[in-house]
């Protein structure tokens, strides 16, 4: 493109000004005071054997969290509580994560949606990745 054609295309088309951003960043401003308190989580794991099987292990070691962000919560209520369920598969992965006590239908979905990006380092049974059950509560501090 020419130096003409594109002082013509400037001309036509002219840059958004800063002070039309701004109200972008009051809105913005706004909904990080909404999000008051970030809550805080506690866990909890159990193995999770095979149906019948008695599972043997003389060294286990539970999952170590590796990536686990708190949700961000938009939260009203002090006294909410919401405790969700999951398993930490071999792979490091949250799988098949589910609701125990609700905290509202916007709640659990933020919480699900953050709980499902969740990194951990597997459990070890006598040295083998195994699956592991999770249990979470988040509180508001």
């Amino acid at each position: 493109m020419s130096l003409v054609g594109l002082s013509c295309f400037l001309a036509l088309y002219p840059v958004t000004s800063r002070s039309t951003l701004a109200p972008h960043r009051a809105r913005f401003k706004e909904r990080e005071k909404a999000l008051r308190r970030v809550p805080a989580h506690i866990s909890e794991f159990a193995p999770v054997s095979e149906p019948l099987a008695l599972p043997i292990c003389a060294s286990v070691s539970q999952p170590e969290a590796l990536v686990t962000p708190d949700p961000l919560l938009p939260v009203q209520d002090k006294d909410m509580n919401v405790r969700v369920s999951f398993i930490v598969g071999t792979d490091g992965y949250v799988h098949s994560a589910f609701i125990l006590n609700s905290g509202g239908p916007d709640e659990d979905e933020v919480v699900l949606r953050a709980v499902r990006f969740w990194r951990y380092r597997p459990a070890l049974c006598n040295g083998v990745p195994t699956d592991y059950e999770a249990r979470v509560r988040f509180s508001v501090r």
